[in-house]
């Protein structure tokens, strides 16, 4: 039986790509499409689909008053944690690819969810290279103590660090805090120019027109360095991918998991 999906977000970069995918997908079946700023108006004629005659949702709550057994949502911000708070409610699980959401969210909608005995998996980067990244960046810091990140996008993004870069610290904060000569509290100078402290490590951003986005890990030790870099493309495919596979997984658990890694069968060895 097909799982009945439904995309917030579905008139954005991601989106259309994942409207296309899906449609395309006999293991899904599209049943909802939100988009503030489209509502009312024939999915199909916005994304470039003939004969697709669904009308856009202007609100999810309109849209999951249809059956619907997977949330995603790519909207903002704003507005994505009442989005997925709503979902469950509704006993609808969720993939989340939306960034902006804090430790805190994360911890009350993970409650949410085993309360109402469903899966969120919420996703800083579905592409794959960015999951190695952050899989080799858990294995150094096993390894060396001394780490920060520098988080990188377009002047257009609102919200950082980003995504990525918080669920980055996150996981790596469970694996070891980074130790400095000098805490950053303990500079001569502006505190602000050692970057901000999110889970004990110091992120870096940088916001600049041209900038694609990406995000670095740094490594340290005497007379040695080590850095890991992942920079996105143009295209949405790899995003794509990576979003249907979470989509396939979430009813797999409940409560909320954070990191496409936390679905994908990596090798014992590994």
């Amino acid at each position: 039986m097909a799982t009945q999906v439904c995309i917030a977000g579905a008139t954005g970069w991601v989106g259309r790509a994942l409207v296309s995918a899906i449609v395309k997908d006999r293991t899904f079946r599209l049943v909802g499409a939100v988009s503030r700023t489209y509502r009312e108006k024939p999915l199909g004629e916005i994304v470039g689909i003939p004969n697709l005659d669904m009308l856009v949702s202007g609100s999810v709550v309109q849209a999951l008053q249809t059956k619907t057994d997977v949330l995603i949502d790519y909207t903002g911000p704003d507005a994505v944690k009442g989005h997925v708070l709503n979902a469950v409610r509704k006993g609808v699980h969720v993939v989340i690819g939306t960034s902006g959401l804090t430790d805190e969210d994360f911890a009350e909608i993970d409650g949410l969810a085993r309360e109402y005995h469903v899966g969120v998996l919420a996703v800083g980067n579905f592409a794959i290279s960015a999951v190695l990244l952050q899989k080799f960046a858990e294995i150094a810091a096993n390894f060396i103590p001394h780490w920060e990140i520098i988080d990188y996008a377009d002047a257009t993004k609102i919200d950082a660090p980003s995504g990525t870069v918080r669920e980055l610290a996150y996981r790596l904060s469970n694996i070891n805090k980074p130790s400095y000569r000098y805490a950053p509290d303990e500079i001569h100078g502006p505190k602000e120019s050692r970057g901000a402290t999110l889970n004990g490590i110091q992120v870096h951003c940088v916001r600049l027109p041209g900038h694609v986005f990406a995000f670095e890990v740094l490594f340290g030790l005497s007379s040695e360095r080590l850095t890991l870099r992942h920079e996105a493309g143009n295209s949405a495919d790899p995003y794509v991918q990576g979003t249907l596979l979470a989509a396939r997984k979430v009813s797999s658990f409940i409560g909320l998991k954070r990191g496409l890694d936390q679905v994908m069968d990596f090798p014992a060895h590994a």
